[in-house]
């Protein structure tokens, strides 16, 4: 008995002992673990030790990391599922890709058991669950489509396109004088052509080359310029056309000047936003798939203040006079949106003198002085006022055109045919300061900051005596004026205040001063007067169509005069016009009257049609 009990005492020990001795299974998840953390940190040497094809898998990894050109990476381990050799391990990805945008996806890898050890096998679909052989992630850009820039009457004035910039690389070349002469020698032949295509000095071209270091640009030229001589150009060792993403005037000739302008400061909104995407591209690079896709966001279209039809008419009405420097501005009353601004050649030459230049205002400031007269004198349009041939005014003798002579008449007759004595003597009879005050309450005087253009209105003398008052009061002494500020004028005459002249939308323009509106019984005299200019004073006659309010004006200066004519028109368009040394005002009222002719022709024709231009007077 004692025997038995030993000999089971000592099968139980030893099946106890057995148990006790058995290893358990060794896990996975360490070793999971431990790639991941390489993976985050790029330790491809710890990655090459977990491995069992350390140099495909370190390859891969760092090839998608330069792919999606990856500032980071987070993983995420969830679980492992193991069994006896063989386990899988389930992580997310979330790679920090550049401008903060992301990628997150679900994968998983495999891990096999070699010996005691586990070892990660190595399969593209560890990066990615749609990785193959020989397959990368890379983020690729996708452009956005850009926008047009639109005229205020929708029509596309510039679009998307190419440019061609003539570059020249000096390396290899020992001596640029013989390529300078060449390239010059083209281009130059090409501007006889078309002279919309500049000029290129070879003397200056060799300097320039001379004192550059590696690739020089000698211009930039539109599809229609580069075409007759690109072949030309690109036969020469050393030179090269480069394509290059621009805003292409779609009508050549139309406000080239301020287009120029705008193309310049809107270029960076036309762009849009860019999409992108994460492709499965092979060894080639060449795409196969994509694993994330975020389409690209166009730009609208980038609208400006110039009128299509607006534009044209007025730059066909003031060529009528070639000869001279004849030149317009049209605004809209109820937007302050510059519609045209339109010079002849002759004015080009002087630079942007509708929008700067200073000339004497003559007559056409009478629409200010009658202001300050109801304002501050208690005067309106049918006040009876001294209208003789010539005033001694302090010892200043004013004289009317020819001497006329109306007597005593409403303050809308005197207006109407222009009285100098009249206006001069309301000047006079105000306080110093006045006349100036209320020419700001029609921008008149205000400087405006305005995104493409450059301007300046006017200018009014503070009249510290007399004599000043008097001569400002009919435009003469110290005024000054442009067509872009008279314009403003007619456009605050309209509207009821001064509008904010604007050139492009969502470019803020700032003025230089702020003014009250002029008081609206003001205007409603001032209105019945400028009427009046035109139904029977010195603009009687005109042939465009609608309600027109107008001033004209001859602006007298040693050894000539500057013929003027400002006004508005019922359909909101507010001008000016000036022919410098251009004589009698008749010269501006035919040339406004034919911009209203063709503008409305314009209108009233189908798309595309042709339109006569309307002789002037």
């Amino acid at each position: 008995m004692k025997k038995m009990m030993s000999l089971l005492c000592a099968a139980l020990c030893a099946a106890t002992s057995l148990v006790a001795c058995t290893p358990k299974p060794v896990s996975a998840q360490p070793v999971a673990e431990e790639f991941i953390e390489d993976f985050q940190s790029r330790n491809s040497d710890g990655l090459a030790a977990l491995v069992d094809e350390p140099d495909a898998a370190t390859a891969a990894i760092d090839s998608t990391f330069s792919g999606l050109q990856a500032e980071g990476v987070d993983i995420q381990l969830h679980d492992v599922n193991q069994q006896e050799s063989i386990a899988t391990a389930k992580y997310t990805m979330n790679w920090e890709l550049p401008r903060d945008r992301t990628l997150s996806y679900d994968t998983e890898m495999t891990l096999t058991k070699k010996g005691s050890q586990w070892q990660v096998r190595w399969l593209p679909s560890l990066i990615h669950p749609s990785l193959g052989a020989h397959q990368a992630l890379q983020l690729r850009s996708i452009p956005a489509e850009r926008a047009s820039v639109v005229s205020s009457d929708g029509v596309e004035l510039m679009a998307p396109g190419l440019s061609y910039r003539v570059v020249v690389d000096k390396e290899g070349i020992a001596d640029v004088r013989p390529l300078a002469a060449k390239v010059s020698g083209i281009i130059d032949k090409e501007h006889a052509a078309d002279d919309s295509v500049s000029q290129v000095d070879a003397g200056d071209l060799a300097k320039n080359l001379e004192d550059t270091d590696g690739s020089y640009s000698v211009g930039v030229y539109n599809e229609k310029q580069i075409e007759p001589m690109r072949a030309e150009l690109e036969a020469i060792p050393g030179v090269r056309v480069n394509e290059e993403p621009a805003l292409i005037t779609k009508e050549a000739g139309l406000a080239p000047d301020i287009l120029s302008r705008v193309r310049s400061i809107v270029s960076d909104d036309t762009e849009g936003a860019a999409g992108w995407s994460v492709a499965v591209v092979n060894d080639n690079g060449a795409a196969l798939s994509d694993v994330e896709y975020h389409k690209p966001a166009p730009a609208p279209a980038v609208r400006i203040g110039l009128d299509y039809n607006v534009q044209r008419a007025a730059q066909e009405a003031v060529d009528l006079r070639p000869e001279s420097e004849a030149m317009l501005v049209a605004i809209r009353p109820s937007t302050g949106e510059i519609l045209a601004v339109a010079q002849t050649a002759a004015a080009d030459k002087k630079g942007d003198i509708a929008l700067q230049g200073q000339y004497p205002p003559g007559s056409v400031f009478k629409i200010i002085t009658a202001s300050a007269g109801i304002k501050d004198q208690g005067l309106n349009s049918a006040s009876i006022v001294p209208c003789p041939g010539t005033m001694n005014i302090y010892g200043r003798t004013v004289t009317n055109y020819n001497g006329f002579s109306l007597g005593s008449v409403p303050l809308s007759e005197a207006f109407a045919q222009s009285c100098n004595t009249t206006f001069a003597d309301i000047s006079t009879k105000l306080d110093k300061g006045q006349l100036r005050d209320i020419g700001k309450e029609f921008g008149f005087g205000i400087d405006f900051d305005i995104p493409g253009l450059t301007t300046i209105t006017g200018a009014i003398p503070e009249g510290e005596t007399p004599l000043e008052r008097t001569e400002a009061g009919y435009g003469q002494g110290a005024d000054l004026a442009s067509p872009f500020g008279m314009a403003l004028v007619s456009a605050t005459v309209a509207a009821g205040k001064t509008p904010l002249p604007t050139l492009i939308a969502g470019h803020e323009t700032k003025a230089s001063d702020q003014a009250p509106a002029p008081d609206p019984q003001v205007l409603d005299n001032v209105r019945t007067m400028m009427r009046q200019v035109v139904v029977a004073g010195t603009a009687a006659g005109m042939k465009a169509g609608g309600t027109i309010y107008g001033k004209t004006g001859e602006a007298e200066f040693n050894g000539g005069s500057h013929a003027w004519f400002t006004g508005y028109r019922d359909d909101d368009i507010a001008f000016a016009t000036l022919v410098p040394s251009g004589g009698g005002s008749t010269v501006s009222v035919n040339i406004t009257d034919s911009f209203l002719q063709k503008l409305d022709a314009y209108r009233a024709a189908p798309a595309g049609a042709a339109v006569p231009v309307p002789a002037e007077g």
